[in-house]
């Protein structure tokens, strides 16, 4: 019975100090997992990505939580402020830059901090394609993380029956200069030509002109 009753206690101890030993670490484990996977995603996804006016965007500091923000605007003048950091430029930065750049402005009152932006919402116009001319929905669309030319068309609703498809042109800003790549739209949609499905990047402009005849 006593021989018993020493295992029950024994199996309640051992319990209890797997509550106390893992139950800590598991939490502290699980919220470093998520920080990481948002590193790597807002990572991922700022490859290519510029923030610019009208973005909004979600700040993280790791174990600083009065330090976090949630729904930060970019101003119109590119600027964002935060807890500690009344005004820092964060238009033509990629999300990870801008960490970067925050890590560094907070290391003035905190220890090795560790900064997290995600871009909740790409409002701007930097965030965008636009496609214009022939096609039957002209619009601006909102960019990811892998798009190409044929993508912008189809959610364009696709080429007119008027368009020039093989005249098409995508229109880039490069250091201030704007340079164009020839597109045959036609070739891509209508036989197969997948070395007209160019990568497009945020801010290009996809140009669609009317055939003459």
């Amino acid at each position: 019975m006593l021989r018993h009753h020493s295992r029950i206690s024994g199996l309640i101890a051992a319990g209890a100090l797997a509550l106390c030993l893992g139950g800590v670490p598991v939490q502290a484990q699980t919220a470093a997992h998520a920080v990481a996977a948002s590193a790597a995603t807002s990572g991922k996804s700022a490859k290519n990505y510029v923030i610019g006016p009208g973005d909004v965007l979600d700040i993280f500091v790791w174990q600083n939580p009065d330090l976090s923000q949630k729904a930060v605007p970019v101003r119109p003048d590119g600027r964002i402020s935060t807890p500690l950091i009344s005004n820092i430029v964060a238009a033509g930065k990629t999300p990870v830059q801008l960490a970067k750049a925050m890590d560094k402005a907070l290391s003035q009152y905190i220890r090795s901090p560790r900064v997290t932006v995600i871009v909740e919402q790409a409002l701007s116009v930097l965030s965008q394609v636009q496609v214009i001319g022939q096609v039957v929905h002209p619009e601006s669309i909102p960019y990811h993380e892998g798009m190409t030319v044929l993508d912008v068309v189809l959610a364009a609703g696709g080429l007119t029956p008027y368009a020039a498809g093989n005249d098409a042109k995508l229109e880039r800003k490069v250091d201030g200069r704007v340079e164009t790549l020839h597109v045959r739209l036609s070739n891509l949609l209508n036989k197969g030509d997948l070395s007209q499905n160019l990568p497009v990047k945020p801010g290009d402009v996809l140009v669609v002109p009317e055939s003459l005849f």
